[in-house]
């Protein structure tokens, strides 16, 4: 385990509308106010895109991720950490569940996801924390690492 201790610093309420990017809009809004590491926590509805849900082999490294379309309105509800990627500029890493008719789907909304009339999003900025992501050749991810900074790697 790997840990960075930090404090609250500022909270955004942030209202995404209709055909707004996740997670590009939310990234684009923390570069715009300068928020580094912070904690999202998004409500609302989801209208289009795909979302990564697991690797085709839990076993193969990196993974091949599977992917599944979103292709009408879900409603949804995720929870993602923003953290600088190795070129400094902030990259969310959001998990979220998204259901419709009776039906849940989880996954990760990195791909890219559009906002389905609007979704509210609380972002909660980490000051102190030093945190950024980092490209792990194993795993083909950019991966969290607390303590680390963008400009060491």
């Amino acid at each position: 385990m790997k840990a960075s201790e930090g404090h609250i610093g500022r909270v955004f309420v942030i209202r995404l509308e209709d055909g707004d990017v996740v997670p590009e809009c939310i990234e684009r809004f923390a570069r715009e106010n300068g928020v580094s590491v912070g904690h999202v926590v998004l409500v609302g509805g989801i209208g289009g895109g795909q979302i990564v849900v697991g690797p085709r082999q839990s076993n193969k490294r990196p993974p091949d991720p599977m992917l599944l379309p979103v292709d009408s309105a879900h409603e949804v509800v995720g929870v993602g950490v923003l953290a600088p990627g190795e070129d400094g500029e902030p990259v969310l890493h959001i998990h979220a569940a998204l259901g419709r008719s009776g039906q849940t789907m989880t996954g990760c909304l990195r791909p890219g996801v559009t906002t389905w009339l609007v979704c509210e999003v609380i972002l909660y900025e980490i000051l102190g924390a030093k945190a950024a992501r980092v490209w792990d050749s194993e795993s083909g991810l950019a991966l969290l690492e607390p303590g680390a900074s963008p400009e060491s790697h």
